[in-house]
């Protein structure tokens, strides 16, 4: 396995100078720089439009300005936003970042885990209503048009309902005598999310494979101590009214990314379900007179779950691009608008930063892939 890894590794560092290389070329390809956002102001002379350029150095030779990206990006320097100058773009990447990793993780493993627990019923369960309506059900989500079906959330829940805001990240008329920044608020929220997801967690791997005795009374009553607590000390903290406004404004994404990614989650499910059944080691267990949960948990999803977790990972990895269409429908300032924004007014640092770090995950995402086969199947060896 050690020197499988390094193998890896090594094939994922080439394989990254190469990505960077393309998409260097592929934005400077495009015509213009900077400059010419403002080249249509007829108060700006031409000498201020040369000036910019030497400021941002987009006059140097094509040669010059890769050697010294790549030299930036190798020292994890990757500049200065032209559009939002004076800021890095580590800075602008490390504020937008959270918001779409916390977006999109979110509906990632919502979707991921109702469809796979939808998707083992469903192919266990042939022919009856539920696969219908489930297949149907999954197939139109699956193949609906994004940006008419995360409309109609909006007219349905937030315009019509009123149940939800129409879109954006807070609401400014409830942050305008905010002791603390949105920001700080957040970043206190994804530490909360992840103190809790680990103490869950924890408790659903002890109770599971120690087979404690009423488990599920156990894991019910983990999660409910657990909100219990986190709601008590946002309660104390003074701004948990911030934080539930924040919270607001995420589950119309959040709930429409779901209901998308839930279609091909549980129709994958379905399909690795039924290929899993027809192993002979399934007719096995079944000779033993298993009972039927036992069969379909412990043999068949399990051995199911191979092209499942693939696409989960990279699911995750392909998140942080920030699903462009979704973050411009809801107004949700992440990844996804960042490069909207980037593309639109030609800064080159921080669109290539964006696509760097799109780029990283994935690769990192193959490997973590191949890793998790191991463990999920012990027929496979490197």
């Amino acid at each position: 396995m050690a020197r499988y890894l390094v193998k890896r590794t090594l094939q994922i560092l080439l394989t990254l100078f190469i990505f960077l290389s393309i998409v260097f070329f592929l934005v400077n390809a495009q015509p213009g720089d900077i400059s010419h956002v403002y080249s249509l102001n007829p108060d700006l002379p031409p000498e201020t439009r040369a000036k910019l350029q030497d400021l941002f150095g987009v006059n140097e030779p094509l040669w010059k300005q890769y050697l010294v990206y790549v030299k930036n990006t190798l020292t994890g320097n990757f500049g200065v936003s032209f559009s939002l100058y004076p800021r890095t773009v580590a800075d602008v990447i490390g504020e937008r970042l959270p918001r779409t990793l916390v977006l999109f993780l979110t509906a990632t493993v919502l979707s991921f885990y109702l469809g796979f627990a939808l998707g083992k019923i469903v192919a266990w369960r042939r022919g009856g209503w539920v696969e219908y309506g489930s297949t149907i059900g999954g197939v139109t989500l699956y193949t609906v048009f994004t940006p008419w079906f995360a409309l109609m959330m909006i007219w349905l829940f937030a315009f019509k309902a009123g149940w939800l805001p129409i879109g954006k990240f807070l609401d400014p008329v409830e942050w305008r005598e905010a002791p603390t920044s949105a920001n700080a608020v957040f970043n206190q929220m994804i530490v909360t999310m992840i103190v809790l997801s680990v103490v869950i967690f924890a408790v659903f791997l002890i109770t599971t494979q120690k087979r404690v005795a009423g488990a599920r009374l156990i894991q019910a009553g983990s999660i409910s101590l657990s909100a219990a607590v986190v709601a008590g000390v946002w309660l104390a903290s003074g701004v948990a009214h911030l934080a539930w406004d924040i919270v607001e404004h995420m589950i119309l994404p959040v709930g429409t990314l779901t209901l998308i990614s839930f279609g091909g989650a549980m129709l994958l499910t379905r399909n690795s379900m039924l290929e899993t059944m027809r192993e002979d080691y399934v007719t096995a267990a079944r000779a033993k007179g298993l009972p039927e949960k036992q069969v379909r948990d412990r043999h068949v999803a399990r051995n199911a779950l191979l092209p499942v977790v693939t696409s989960f990972v990279f699911s995750l990895a392909f998140a942080v691009d920030g699903g462009i269409i979704i973050e411009s429908v809801f107004s949700w300032p992440g990844m996804g608008q960042t490069l909207i924004s980037a593309a639109t007014t030609e800064d080159l640092p921080l669109a290539v930063g964006a696509f760097v770090f799109v780029g990283i995950f994935v690769l990192v995402a193959h490997l973590a892939a191949d890793v998790l086969y191991v463990y999920l199947d012990p027929r496979i060896r490197y």
